[in-house]
């Protein structure tokens, strides 16, 4: 892959890429470390990055990889020291909708907001999975490749997921049926 094409990568995925970042830390200052540091990988890398495959789901490997790595050297390093980190509120992206009375709008946030703690009060594993399957929209065999692992292990880890949202949720999901 060449500069352009690199750069052309960036313009078309890198919002995707930061956007996954963000969900996938839970925190700014993470997901923009995270991102910096995938493509800076990509730079290193981008003479094995085919244009003509899909160059997304590269990338979202090497920002898992990366990911999964930094969370082990934390957690290698919290077993030596203890560490006290600083947490970041998240901020709840605006729904762009303006039809809507205040009150709906101000439901739909809320739901979304419970959906999202849900999803980052998931263990690693889970969540991993669960964002690459809904949020980038990535088939089984895709997230196997990615984060290099069976497939029946990622069907495993959805199943699972979900049904620890399903109770997470449980109080949002009754409100909504009549």
């Amino acid at each position: 892959m060449t500069k352009a094409e690199l750069a052309e990568c960036i313009d078309a995925y890198g919002t995707d890429i930061y956007s996954f970042c963000a969900y996938l830390t839970g925190s700014r200052q993470e997901a923009e470390d995270l991102y910096q540091d995938t493509f800076l990988k990509a730079v290193e890398l981008r003479e094995t990055i085919k244009a003509d495959q899909n160059p997304k789901s590269y990338l979202l490997a090497v920002a898992v990889r990366i990911w999964k790595n930094k969370r082990r050297k934390f957690a290698w390093r919290k077993r030596i020291a203890q560490v006290q980190t600083l947490t970041e509120e998240k901020e709840i992206q605006s729904c762009g909708e303006t039809e809507q009375s205040a009150e709906a709008q101000y439901l739909r946030k809320a739901d979304l907001q419970a959906v999202r703690a849900a999803v980052a009060a998931l263990p690693d594993r889970y969540r991993a999975v669960v964002l690459l399957f809904y949020m980038e929209g990535m088939a089984v065999a895709q997230i196997a490749a990615v984060m290099k692992i069976p497939e029946g292990t990622v069907k495993s880890r959805l199943y699972h997921a979900r049904r620890i949202l399903e109770k997470e949720l449980e109080v949002v999901l009754n409100e909504k049926r009549p």
